[in-house]
């Protein structure tokens, strides 16, 4: 008997190209935004994509519309958004982002 095969499927919003451009070396693809407004649209496009299971979006996009990404990781089952740093980090630890997506969602990429 065949088991059944997961595919999860992640996006990527980024305000950094060097952060978008290593996500896509990994074959996940995404946008750089940088105003409050192209964030929202590029989430609601997220939701709209039924086979997206994660939405990455970096932490200082978070900061811009922080009560927008939280009513909907609240209100919506999927995706799942997971905040990472960009790759200047976030202060809190030298981990890379992909040690840190691992850690947050509990799979390699």
């Amino acid at each position: 008997m065949m088991g059944r095969v997961l595919v999860v499927k992640f996006h990527l919003i980024s305000d950094n190209k060097d952060t978008f451009v290593g996500m896509r070396l990994v074959g996940i693809p995404g946008v750089v935004v940088h105003k409050e407004d192209e964030i929202k649209t590029a989430i609601n496009e997220a939701l709209k994509d039924e086979d997206i299971a994660v939405v990455l979006i970096t932490e200082n996009l978070v900061k811009i519309c922080r009560e927008f990404i939280y009513d909907i990781k609240l209100n919506h089952s999927r995706p799942l958004i997971v905040e990472i740093p960009d790759r200047h980090g976030n202060g809190r630890a030298k981990d890379s982002i992909t040690k840190y997506v691992r850690d947050a969602i509990g799979i390699k990429i």
